[in-house]
């Protein structure tokens, strides 16, 4: 008697819980033949609300933590993907085929020149590596000890913003994911990130090795869905203070228009560029400085 398959059950991960969307809305997804994989949550706009107000929940306790902590936390979760990169891998191929609003008639094609699965998992864990190794580091860079002719010290210092959209792009889900992410975390800031609409499945994974990780619950939060359905709620979200987009035309405009009314600040890529997630120019430290404040203090001298 053959054995039927046990047909897994994608769930987004929102303040370190597996959850159903509040809607229990799905839509199909099918492997690189076509073939039937999962159902993939397809998150409303209350589900983003939600998913703000985990991470806002979970901002104070990883800003306080010290960046040497948070940055073990980042090397620990860049070990975990080594060690889970053959299933990863199989992520990646697996999801290479959903059907979308977009693309309603099944598999997709990548963009000539893109990584293979095994290249983006391992350029993933670098990216994950680059940031760690930051924690510790950025203030020196970005903080300063200002110079004045009076009798009193002026220090500027950075502090993190808080609640940050992130809203990956349809390629690289994975790599382009944690370059996104990887540097608004690593400063304390929290995430609410919507993952790829037509390649989900590697963001449900890379769940799953979130919430085995020693990064808290609700510092991370992903979200799958129609970009159309929830951009404007992540553009116009009070609690949402910076937005790192890579985005159309249409929809960058969408965002600066709900920034300026909210008062937030955004960081958009342009998809009608060509970009290589893999390059020395998908990383850095001024990815960190856009979701930072400076704040600076004064203090006598001899007091």
């Amino acid at each position: 008697m053959n054995r039927l398959p046990i047909t897994k059950t994608p769930k987004i991960y929102v303040g370190g819980a597996f959850i159903r969307s509040e809607s229990a809305r799905v839509f199909p997804i099918r492997d690189a033949a076509g073939n039937f994989l999962a159902n993939i949550p397809q998150c409303s706009r209350k589900d983003l609300r939600n998913a703000v107000e985990a991470a806002a929940k979970a901002g104070p306790g990883w800003a306080k933590r010290t960046a040497y902590n948070r940055g073990q936390i980042l090397y620990r979760l860049a070990e975990m993907l080594e060690a889970r990169a053959g299933e990863m891998s199989g992520a990646i191929l697996m999801g290479n085929g959903a059907a979308t609003p977009s693309s309603p008639s099944g598999p997709r094609r990548r963009r000539r020149g893109s990584l293979g699965a095994s290249q983006e998992v391992a350029a993933a864990v670098d990216r994950l590596i680059y940031y760690a190794g930051w924690a510790d580091k950025y203030e020196q860079v970005l903080g300063n000890v200002n110079p004045v002719a009076a009798p009193y010290f002026n220090f500027t210092v950075t502090e993190p913003m808080g609640v940050v959209g992130v809203l990956a792009p349809e390629d690289s889900p994975l790599l382009a994911l944690v370059s996104l992410l990887a540097p608004v975390i690593v400063s304390g800031n929290t995430v609410v990130a919507l993952a790829s609409g037509s390649q989900p499945y590697p963001a449900i994974v890379f769940g799953e090795m979130l919430a085995t990780s020693d990064l808290p619950g609700g510092v991370v939060n992903l979200l799958t869905g129609f970009r159309q359905e929830l951009l404007p709620t992540f553009a116009t979200h009070a609690h949402v203070r910076a937005i790192v987009a890579v985005a159309n035309p249409a929809e960058r405009k969408a965002l600066a228009l709900g920034a300026a009314e909210s008062v937030k600040r955004t960081r958009l890529l342009k998809t009608e560029e060509p970009f290589d997630w893999a390059a020395e120019a998908a990383q850095g430290l001024y990815a960190i400085r856009d979701t930072l404040e400076s704040k600076t203090t004064w203090h006598p001298i001899g007091a």
